[in-house]
């Protein structure tokens, strides 16, 4: 599958499954809620305390599993992982970053402060997924 053809299906949606490499080797996987920027990266919103950070940060490489409401029109993502300093101030990069996230995923928030201050209380950060390769069977039209 071209990688352009899997991003354009995943840029249609926001659900998907990350899978992580845990230090046994073993994959684990986690649902998560993601926006496809303009750019081709995949963004997560995630704290710093789960096992899927604690994993990227020991080993970058990721897949991204996207399903269309059929279950049988799938793509899988392929890439590694780019991780952004913890939220550490409302105002900080990070923390713009999560609210652009947020907006590409859900719109508005009835409270941008009160947002970007629980950013910063629950220790969030960005992922970011750069991807160089990709498989399924999603439609072409």
């Amino acid at each position: 599958m071209e990688l352009t053809h899997a991003l354009a299906f995943v840029r249609e949606r926001h659900q998907g499954v990350v899978t992580t490499i845990r230090s046994s080797g073993r994959p684990q996987l986690s649902n998560i809620v993601y926006a496809l920027g303009d750019d081709d990266v995949a963004r997560i919103s995630v704290t710093d305390s789960r096992a899927k950070t604690k994993n990227f940060r020991r080993d970058p490489r990721a897949s991204l599993y996207v399903v269309d409401d059929d279950f049988w029109s799938y793509v899988v993502l392929e890439g590694t992982a780019e991780l952004t300093p913890i939220a550490a101030d409302p105002a900080d990069g990070t923390v713009d970053e999560l609210v652009a996230l947020y907006r590409a995923v859900a719109g508005e928030h009835p409270n941008w402060d009160e947002f970007r201050r629980e950013m910063v209380a629950d220790s969030r950060l960005v992922v970011r997924l750069h991807f160089d390769h990709a498989y399924g069977m999603a439609p072409t039209g």
